[in-house]
């Protein structure tokens, strides 16, 4: 097939949905399909490149004011039109419904092909950062949903992550949704360490103390991710026990949380270390920590939790969005109500004092992540393709597997057994 995805960020602009849009595209052309990415340029002039079957248009770009190291696209219209004839892809994949997105669909339209898009965030995002009025926030959420309502009905096929986005389309958007999680490289993210002397390694590169605990977040400093909420947690657990907090991500609030850690006396004890690589030292850092903590309730995946969880790390998380279907709670780590700082903070000192339950729970989020390996979710995907794009050629896996084709209502969604299963334990 010949599969064209617009996004706006894309590696190495980094985002949850630029690293699911990265992982496919990767999958795809790895797997014998022809595929162009249109994405924002990581700097301002545009540029392309090739590698094998995957080419990746960078349009020129503007700085995004609300991400660091992040730009975007406003109305490429014509250079997306441009692309997209020359390229005359079977199916177009958005990854955003907004300004791109409407510009997909008339691209779409004018081949008279089928449009696909993955939901990657949901109303519930934008409420973090509308202003308020007179100490109330302004609600924007019947309002999107009604252009969310509109632009789905132009889309073949819509998917979400994970069950709950899917039920939020359904019950607001009135569309039934394909789930398909997101991935992790289970090769990459796992409870080996590389070398023997992987963590003595890291813990001077980053240092850290080598001989006390480390709490572990990762993910964008920003106001979305509630990432003071992790210091007020970590803050309470140094109080009891003798800790470190290693921060691993980049935003615009970087600088506030800092400060926030000199206010409450830890500054010595926390760490940040800005964007660590995927393919760097991030897999080793997961390992080396005691805990995984995030406090982030807009979750519509959570990939940063799946690493995690296929290192072998019990996480203590909120008990929202979509988190409650990817950690099995007293199983995998622990689930907390929002903005329950000491709830958090408690679970994490109980996983710190006992080492032994903690490292069973840590092999038991390893053994949940394995359903989630890249060569299923490109299966599927590719599954979803073809049903809607039946004139394209027959697609077959490796090893001469041949991939049937099934639609929405006659196949169960990956991910959907492993979410069952942990709901009814």
């Amino acid at each position: 097939m010949r599969i064209l995805q617009i996004c706006q960020s894309y590696p190495p602009m980094i985002s949850g949905a630029a690293l699911a849009a990265a992982r496919l595209a990767e999958g795809l052309a790895a797997e014998g399909h022809d595929v162009m990415v249109i994405a924002a340029s990581d700097r301002r002039e545009g540029y392309s490149t090739q590698n094998g079957r995957l080419r990746i248009e960078r349009l020129p770009s503007r700085p995004n004011p609300a991400r660091v190291n992040q730009r975007f696209l406003l109305w490429p219209q014509r250079a997306i039109n441009r692309l997209v004839h020359a390229f005359n892809p079977d199916i177009i994949h958005l990854h955003e419904p907004l300004l791109l997105g409407i510009c997909g669909l008339q691209a779409a339209r004018s081949l008279n092909i089928p449009v696909v898009l993955t939901l990657h965030q949901l109303p519930w995002f934008v409420a973090k950062y509308t202003p308020s009025f007179w100490g109330s926030p302004i609600r924007l959420d019947w309002l999107l949903w009604q252009y969310g309502r509109w632009f789905l009905s132009r889309c073949a096929a819509v998917i979400a992550p994970a069950k709950p986005v899917a039920d939020a389309v359904r019950r607001h958007a009135w569309r039934t949704a394909h789930i398909i999680p997101n991935g992790a490289d289970l090769q990459h993210f796992q409870a080996a360490p590389r070398t023997d002397d992987e963590a003595d390694r890291l813990r001077q590169r980053y240092d850290l103390p080598p001989d006390k605990p480390v709490l572990l977040h990762v993910g964008r400093l920003d106001v979305d991710k509630n990432v003071d909420a992790v210091i007020q947690a970590a803050a309470l657990v140094m109080q009891r026990l003798d800790a470190e907090l290693l921060v691993v991500g980049d935003g615009c609030r970087r600088p506030a949380l800092t400060a926030q850690c000199e206010q409450l006396g830890m500054a010595a004890r926390c760490h940040f270390t800005g964007f660590v690589s995927p393919e760097g030292d991030l897999p080793g850092l997961y390992r080396l920590a005691s805990a995984f903590m995030i406090a982030s309730d807009i979750e519509t995946f959570g990939i940063v939790i799946l690493e995690a969880m296929a290192s072998a790390l019990p996480v203590v998380a909120v008990r929202a969005t979509s988190i409650p279907d990817l950690v099995a709670d007293r199983r995998s780590g622990f689930l907390v109500p929002i903005n329950d700082v000491a709830g958090m903070a408690d679970k994490l000192a109980w996983l710190l004092q006992n080492p032994e339950q903690a490292k069973r729970m840590g092999l038991a989020g390893r053994e949940i992540s394995l359903q989630f390996s890249y060569e299923a979710l490109i299966a599927r995907h590719v599954q979803l393709y073809q049903a809607i794009c039946p004139q394209a050629r027959p697609y077959f896996a490796p090893h001469g597997r041949s991939v049937s084709v099934q639609n929405e209502y006659a196949a169960e969604p990956a991910g959907t057994a492993v979410f069952r299963a942990m709901r009814e334990e």
